[in-house]
């Protein structure tokens, strides 16, 4: 990816040299269009005359609506959020710098809020960690304009590296909790449903902070798991009875209550959920425990868990930054928990009927087949940068890039899947290239592993193939390129009917398919094209 930075300043020693291109300090002169994406750095400067200086933040505003006017519009423009770090007020109630500095970041998250390809970072999130002593190295400063302490470097680059990982919808899908001094205070075998720490003085106050929290982070989409060696009576009976308690058996999406190792069970969880076990979290505050974990399933990460209640809440943030934060959250973010719980029922279902076919008509499946618009192309991008296990070729996009796919012609298509137990969100997604002579080529074919098995992802190809060949489409390439996680989609266009005609040293097929005949789809499934 190439990157063109707009900055004030030396930053260099921060943002690195690879693909990276730096303006002139100060220099909107050059707005280039052949780069993947812009970054606008600019600080405030050193300068004693607070109004000369504030007059200089405020000028940011209108250099930057400049760039942001003859940027390419498709591409990604990212805003750092401006701090002063080395703050000089000569009188007490100098505040004209300050308040230069918020109307310029209120600017800043203005141009956010209208304009998807506009994403503002908080800089001050990395420049609050240190004393002002830390943040500014003078000497530095003087021979090369590096106002931020190089020091810091290595620092600030793990840091963006996890904003990154937030720009791109990256993060780990799944918490996985213990019970007892875990999730509240006390063995509930010994200490009984009334006994238990929740609630009241501290530390039951403090594991009542902790699940409130969690609960947060299952709104924003975190799934939420039990694995506790317990009698999964008692643990209901709390959840029942403890008016305390916060977070209730319908808060999880899936349970392993029972005297199994906890690694067998965590693998059990990943099965039910149909999740792999490196998108999994797991919180235990028996060092035992997490060790056997760490040592039978390494791609579990296990953080250790804070040896005081009143550590819980700095405990939660650390889990936030490192794992689960995202930069926004979807509607289908937010409506998972509930998704995966209605999941579970679907699995139950299922081992009523020995017959597929009357199992699947039973669930009055429901897909709804659309074009990309606005409104689910930021789910679309999540996809392409969080599906492993059914991605026929693991392309990343971000919303930017998916939105430079449609404007080029490219039709983009997702699916909506819905049964009687709920609405599973917009889980399938295909890009298609137009080519010469009436072809086309599947560039990208994605599906959530929490629909598969039910024949959705034939259902789903079977109804855009058909589609395609009603707008004249006569010719169709494809490509299979393996990865770690995508095994088990190396013969799906093979199942489709599709022909490979070669085959690479690293196992990557290449198909091709004469689309003449209509497909037949199972009558199963209610096919809405929108």
């Amino acid at each position: 990816m190439t990157t063109f930075v707009f900055r004030n300043q030396t930053i260099e020693p921060f943002l690195g040299y690879d693909g990276m291109t730096y303006s002139g300090y100060g220099d909107i002169s050059v707005v280039p269009q052949d780069v993947d994406r812009y970054i606008w750095f600019y600080q405030v400067p050193v300068n004693a005359d607070a109004i000369q200086l504030a007059q200089e933040v405020e000028s940011c505003c209108d250099q930057l609506d400049y760039v942001l006017a003859r940027a390419d519009k498709h591409k990604p423009f990212i805003i750092f959020s401006m701090v002063d770090l080395f703050p000089v007020r000569l009188t007490g109630e100098d505040r004209a710098v300050a308040d230069a500095v918020i109307s310029f970041n209120s600017h800043a998250m203005r141009l956010a809020a209208d304009n998807s390809h506009v994403k503002c970072v908080d800089f001050s999130e990395f420049t609050s960690r240190y004393g002002a002593e830390e943040l500014v190295n003078w000497k530095f400063y003087h021979m090369s304009q590096t106002l931020l302490n190089t020091k810091l470097a290595r620092d600030f680059q793990a840091w963006w590296q996890r904003v990154e990982d937030e720009l791109a919808l990256r993060r780990k899908k799944c918490l996985v909790l213990d019970l007892d001094n875990t999730l509240w205070g006390g063995v509930l075998g010994e200490d009984g449903v009334d006994g238990i720490k929740l609630g009241g003085d501290y530390p039951g106050n403090a594991y009542q902070s902790w699940q409130r929290a969690l609960l947060q982070l299952s709104h924003h989409g975190v799934i939420l798991a039990v694995c506790s060696k317990n009698n999964e009576s008692d643990v209901q009976e709390a959840w029942d009875n403890n008016p305390s308690m916060v977070l209730k058996r319908e808060h999880f999406s899936a349970l392993r209550i029972n005297w199994d190792d906890k690694a067998t069970n965590l693998q059990r969880l990943a099965d039910e959920l149909n999740i792999g076990l490196d998108s999994m979290v797991f919180l235990d505050d028996n060092p035992t425990e997490r060790e056997l974990v760490k040592q039978m399933l390494p791609q579990v990460e296990v953080p250790d868990f804070p040896e005081k209640p009143y550590l819980l809440m700095p405990f939660f943030r650390q889990l936030v930054e490192r794992y689960f934060r995202i930069h926004e959250v979807t509607d289908e973010d937010r409506a998972k928990a509930e998704q995966y719980r209605a999941n579970a029922l679907r699995n139950s279902e299922q081992s009523r009927f020995v017959d597929l076919d009357t199992y699947l008509y039973s669930l009055e499946i429901c897909l709804d087949i659309k074009r990309a618009d606005d409104h689910n192309i930021p789910r679309i991008a999540q996809m392409t940068q969080k599906t492993n296990q059914f991605n026929l070729t693991t392309r990343r996009y971000t919303e930017e890039d998916v939105r430079q796919r449609i404007n080029k012609g490219w039709p983009v298509i997702c699916m909506n899947v819905s049964d009687r137990f709920g609405d599973s969100g917009i889980t399938g997604a295909i890009f298609i290239e137009p080519r010469a002579d009436d072809a086309v080529r599947i560039d990208s074919l994605l599906l959530s592993c929490r629909i598969l098995g039910k024949g959705i992802e034939e259902a789903f190809v079977k109804t855009v193939l058909n589609l395609l060949r009603l707008d004249g489409v006569r010719k169709v390439y494809a490509d299979y390129l393996p990865t770690a996680k995508n095994g088990q989609t190396a013969d799906f266009y093979d199942r489709m009917g599709m022909t490979c005609v070669s085959t690479d040293a690293d196992g990557a097929k290449h198909y091709e398919l004469a689309l003449n005949d209509v497909y037949e789809i199972k009558n199963c499934y209610n096919i809405r094209v929108l």
